[in-house]
């Protein structure tokens, strides 16, 4: 059988399994268009293994790309298409990474950053950019979580969040502090003056009413980086990056009930 078409049955055969697989079928498709649509035990390994090799060092992808494909192939050597699996035998260790934990004065000077995004060129709002880093910081979210976020899914009254579908397609309530619950509520009536205030419309939305993309938060992240002057000096091979924001929220929650003597962590804090 062809590549693509086996590619495409195992993308389907896991999605009806109900599985997501959107990250897997975009390492597929990669896949794909480097093999060439060939027959799937005409692969050869050498191929194989540069695909994966790269042209830079071996990281967290090296690995993940790995996983997909060795997937894959157990697939498709279980249905007779391959004799074995063009895959290295020894697996590289990645290089270790290490997230940046941003500082409280860091921390300011990005929110304080976000009044860039009044130029109309920007497709985030000054108060949409400056709430996102609020919650992924104060409620320690990833960024997926955060952006699929709908009206329906915030409990203001309540203090909570629910954040569906999230890693390993489960379902689970965040609480918020009073001063981000306070936040929060700002950000949702401003919000109501321009957008749809319909339950089911996303919670973070450009300026033409459409759900904030990933990538457009990224992009603008790396911009206020540079203009708050918040950028990696320790020798790391990634600058500051959104996803560091959640870490940074853990770290500084653990030190406060560390100096507050809060026993067993969030049990303990939850008890106050």
């Amino acid at each position: 059988m062809k590549l693509s078409a086996l590619t495409s049955q195992y993308v389907a055969y896991k999605q009806a399994m109900g599985m997501r697989f959107h990250t897997e079928a975009c390492t597929l498709q990669s896949f794909c268009r480097t093999m060439g649509d060939i027959a799937v035990a005409d692969i050869a390994i050498e191929r194989v293994h540069a695909y994966l090799a790269g042209t830079g060092p071996v990281t967290r992808v090296w690995h993940r790309n790995y996983e997909v494909l060795r997937g894959f192939y157990r697939y498709a050597m279980a249905r007779g298409y391959t004799a074995s699996a063009p895959l290295p035998q020894i697996i590289p260790k990645p290089l270790q990474f290490v997230p940046y934990i941003f500082s409280q004065e860091e921390l300011q000077r990005l929110l304080d950053a976000s009044s860039s995004c009044e130029n109309p060129w920007s497709k985030l709002q000054p108060y949409t950019c400056r709430m996102l880093i609020l919650l992924l910081y104060g409620a320690a979210l990833r960024i997926r979580e955060a952006l699929s976020l709908t009206l329906a899914d915030v409990d203001l009254p309540a203090r909570l969040l629910t954040i569906r579908a999230s890693k390993f397609y489960q379902t689970r309530l965040v609480p918020l502090s009073a001063d981000l619950t306070s936040a929060l509520g700002t950000y949702v009536a401003q919000r109501a003056q321009e957008h749809s205030p319909e339950l089911d419309a996303a919670l973070f939305l450009t300026r033409t009413s459409t759900p904030v993309a990933r990538h457009t938060m990224e992009h603008l992240f790396s911009r206020l980086r540079v203009r708050a002057g918040v950028l990696r000096h320790d020798g790391g091979r990634y600058q500051p990056r959104l996803h560091d924001l959640r870490h940074a929220g853990a770290v500084h929650r653990v030190v406060s009930w560390y100096r507050q003597g809060v026993p067993h962590g969030p049990a303990g804090h939850q008890k106050q």
